[in-house]
């Protein structure tokens, strides 16, 4: 039997290359710049919401920010968070409370705030930071035409009228608790049938098509006015408080030391009325979020 021993340069090269392959891929995963990811729901404001702390975070502490827009809804969001596949992302205190918490809703939006804060540190070991100075609340939408045609400016004022009314609601405000039973319950309200089942995004067009009558949205919703739609006043105080406020896992906080002082930079930054042109800008006139968040922040020297 023969065995050759001759040197073969070209398999010599083909290891070396391999090998040197090898080398840089792990090298590229040690040397892995540090990052964090932030999450959103899917509609606009939280869209923009995301974009805004990743710009600020990014340029106050120098970390990469992965986006990971659009999730899906609360219950989504907050397992992803706790699964460690966000570090953090925007929800609202009244939300936060009665879906996730489920605890009963309260009108004082400090107890609801520190309820929030104290649960989500006990339950979670998930930490809240201070709130951005907006509250998001829901906001019964009717079109502007029928509102002054019927004189509807409450929610009770559309009492007589809800037998003939088709009602669009998303997923989650038909399930939550803080929803649509409860709602419904609380004013007397029967419509003409059991609410359609809609997307977010397409709410207001079917509104303004007239495929339904009445909505549920957010009361900073920058289309409302662009379609000169018309909100109804939740006379009867059912809705609890719905702050915006950032929450975010601490063993991220931990890691990224800088990242507190980065996220208090934003606390009671931004206005109702500064949310709201903030998604018009978006939804309204087709801006891309991130040029939008960049002036924002420019404007507020951020």
């Amino acid at each position: 039997m023969y065995f050759s021993s001759a040197f073969n340069p070209r398999s010599l090269r083909l290891t070396v290359i391999l090998f040197l392959l090898l080398c840089l891929v792990c090298g590229c995963r040690k040397n892995q710049k540090p990052h964090l990811t932030i999450g959103s729901k899917f509609f606009t404001e939280q869209v923009v919401l995301a974009e805004l702390l990743a710009q600020h975070i990014e340029a106050r502490t120098g970390v990469h920010v992965d986006r990971k827009s659009n999730l899906g809804g609360t219950l989504l969001c907050q397992k992803a968070l706790l699964a460690g596949d966000l570090d953090l992302y925007v929800e609202y205190t009244g939300t936060a409370l009665t879906a996730v918490l489920n605890e009963s809703p309260s009108p004082d939006a400090h107890d609801v705030y520190n309820r929030v804060k104290q649960g989500y540190s006990q339950r979670f070991n998930l930490e809240v930071t201070e709130p951005l100075g907006f509250e998001n609340t829901f906001a019964m939408v009717v079109r502007g035409d029928d509102a002054q045609r019927l004189h509807l400016r409450n929610t009770s004022d559309i009492v007589p009228y809800a037998p003939k009314m088709r009602a669009g609601f998303g997923y989650e405000f038909l399930e939550r608790p803080d929803g649509f039973r409860g709602w419904s319950q609380l004013y007397g309200l029967h419509f003409a049938a059991p609410p359609s089942v809609m997307d977010l995004g397409l709410i207001y067009r079917a509104l303004v098509d007239k495929k339904v009558d009445i909505v549920a949205g957010n009361s900073t919703d920058g289309l409302i006015e662009a379609l000169h739609l018309t909100p109804l006043v939740d006379d009867k105080h059912y809705f609890p408080p719905y702050d915006a406020i950032p929450i975010v896992r601490r063993d991220t906080l931990a890691k990224f030391p800088q990242l507190r002082a980065a996220l208090s930079d934003l606390a009671n930054k931004i206005s109702a009325q500064e949310m709201r042109h903030l998604n018009s800008e978006v939804d309204a006139n087709q801006r891309d979020p991130n040029v939008v968040v960049r002036a924002f922040r420019a404007s507020k020297s951020l």
